[in-house]
C-alpha cells in the first residue's frame, strides 16, 4: 500500500513521508536482502559468539539444525533496510523505543529476507505541535513466505509544513 498523500514533488533531499502520510493502516514493503554466510559469521563473532552461530557441527547438533543468524543479526538486517528503503526518505527524528521484539522462525544463510512496516497507531505530539508519533510494526518474512521477525515500535516524524493557521477573525 502506498500512503494516501505522498509528497511526489518533493525537492531533493527533502522527506517524501512526513506523519500525514502514514495513516493507521498503512502497510509499505520496505526492502529485501539475502543472507550471507560470511556475514552471519561476522556479526556472531563480534556479538553473539554462540556455538550455533558460528560453528556448523554445533549448529547441527542444536535445535536449529544449521547454522543459524543471530536474532540481533536479523534485526541489523531490518534496520539496515528500514533506513536505507524508508527512514532515509522520510521526516523521522527518531524512535523512543521498542514494546515488542520476537524471533518467530531461524534465519538461514541463503535465506531471502523481506520487509514490511505496518502503522498501527498514530497521534500528533501535544507538547511539540511539529512532531507525530507513529507505532509500526515490522515485519519480516523469508522466501517462503514463513513470518521470522516481528517488531513493534514507536517513531517520531515530523509533520508536514504548512500555512500557519488563519488567526480568529476579530469579534464584532
Amino acid at each position: 500500500m502506498t500512503p494516501a498523500s505522498p509528497n511526489a514533488a518533493a525537492t531533493p533531499g527533502a522527506p517524501f513521508y512526513y506523519w500525514e502520510d502514514l495513516p493507521v493502516g498503512t502497510r509499505l514493503e520496505i526492502g529485501q536482502t539475502t543472507v550471507d554466510r560470511d556475514e552471519v559469521l561476522a556479526f556472531a563473532r563480534r556479538y553473539d559468539p554462540q556455538p550455533f552461530h558460528l560453528d556448523d557441527d554445533a549448529a547441527a547438533q542444536s535445535l536449529f539444525g544449521r547454522l543459524a543468524a543471530s536474532g540481533w543479526h536479523t534485526c541489523a538486517m531490518a534496520m539496515g533496510l528500514m533506513v536505507r528503503g524508508f527512514l532515509n526518505r522520510a521526516a523521522s527524528l527518531g524512535s523512543p523505543g521498542l514494546e515488542g521484539l520476537k524471533w518467530l522462525k531461524p534465519v538461514y544463510p541463503g535465506d531471502t529476507l523481506t520487509l514490511y512496516q505496518r502503522i498501527t497507531e498514530s497521534r500528533p505530539l501535544q507538547s511539540r505541535p511539529g512532531v507525530g508519533l507513529a507505532r509500526t510494526q515490522w515485519e519480516m518474512f523469508n522466501q517462503h513466505g514463513e513470518q521470522v521477525l516481528l517488531l513493534d515500535a514507536y517513531c517520531l516524524f515530523r509533520r508536514r509544513p504548512g500555512p500557519a493557521p488563519d488567526p480568529a477573525p476579530p469579534a464584532g
